[in-house]
């Protein structure tokens, strides 16, 4: 898939200065890696469609050209299928090739066993089929994945220990990038995604020790597009047996409580399989699984 010439214009555009000092500085970062490894190799860019990932693949197309850039695209039962849409249409207006690689994370007993280091074994198998699938047949010599600076310092992100045990780069985090610089790039840029809430993978909505199986990764994926076309803008849906939790923006908490708008969210959350519906006065709640175990442990 190729970019319309508008949307490669946006990609070159000039940039005001102190973005383009940032956009330079990871620019160079993926110049150098991919150039130290060889000069006829290509950069692979481990690809979700949120805007970490999108704005990487746009610099990275910018700094090398498309034909030295692939978008890899993990699919297995974790990705929704909105998602897996929604990142084609991306890669599609950045003007990079996307591959998909099917990811078989849910084979691992220990992801399935969901403990906090379960992003561990998924980004691991992630970067392994890469490596073992992707690599050679389009000839990638260096990967790279969007982590950004907030991430790196963040306790629960056990999926960094699995890029560096894989060698694979994250120029947005060593250029220092936060996520709001991310988002200001983005959007200086045109990219669609500039301002896509978070998505993490379906498996973060199940509780820590609680297995992770297809059944409930689909119950989470058909709950949350049922919240989607009720006009909710963000969103998770935390699967707990029979209850479905559902985590909404502060903003839109009041609306589900309308009556019309219960009864919608109750035969929804029944249809997709669970008993009870509840929607979470606390809002959305980033690591609300992870990061207490996380932090007990660092205590």
């Amino acid at each position: 898939m190729t970019a319309s010439s508008a949307d490669t214009a946006a990609l070159s555009a000039t940039l005001p200065p102190p973005l383009a000092a940032q956009a330079e500085l990871v620019e160079n970062l993926i110049r150098a890696a991919a150039d130290g490894a060889t000069r006829q190799g290509r950069l692979g860019v481990a690809f979700s469609g949120g805007v970490d990932s999108s704005l990487l693949l746009a610099l990275a197309v910018r700094a090398l050209g498309p034909a030295r850039v692939v978008a890899v695209l993990g699919v297995s039962p974790s990705l929704a299928a909105a998602e897996r849409s929604g990142a084609h249409d991306v890669a599609a207006h950045v003007g990079a090739p996307l591959v998909e690689v099917a990811t078989q994370e849910g084979d691992n007993p220990a992801y399935r066993a969901n403990g906090p280091d379960r992003c561990f074994h998924c980004k691991d198998e992630l970067f392994t089929r890469i490596t073992d699938e992707v690599a050679g047949t389009h000839r990638l010599s260096t990967v790279a994945y969007g982590e950004n600076a907030d991430d790196a310092r963040r306790p629960d992100r056990p999926g960094s220990r699995a890029a560096t045990n894989h060698g694979v780069i994250r120029p947005l985090a060593d250029a220092g990038l936060t996520k709001s610089d991310v988002r200001a790039l983005a959007r200086a840029l045109g990219l669609p995604s500039a301002d896509k809430p978070a998505a993490p993978c379906l498996a973060s909505r199940i509780p820590h020790f609680s297995t992770v199986d297809p059944e409930k990764l689909g119950q989470v994926e058909q709950l949350e597009g049922a919240l989607r076309d009720l006009g909710f803008t963000d969103y998770r849906v935390r699967h707990h047996d029979q209850v479905a939790r559902v985590e909404l923006l502060d903003s839109e908490i009041a609306r589900a409580m309308g009556p019309d708008m219960r009864l919608a969210l109750q035969s929804a959350g029944v249809a997709a399989g669970f008993t009870f519906v509840a929607v979470d006065v606390a809002g959305i709640q980033s690591g609300a699984f992870t990061l207490p175990l996380v932090s007990l442990s660092h205590d």
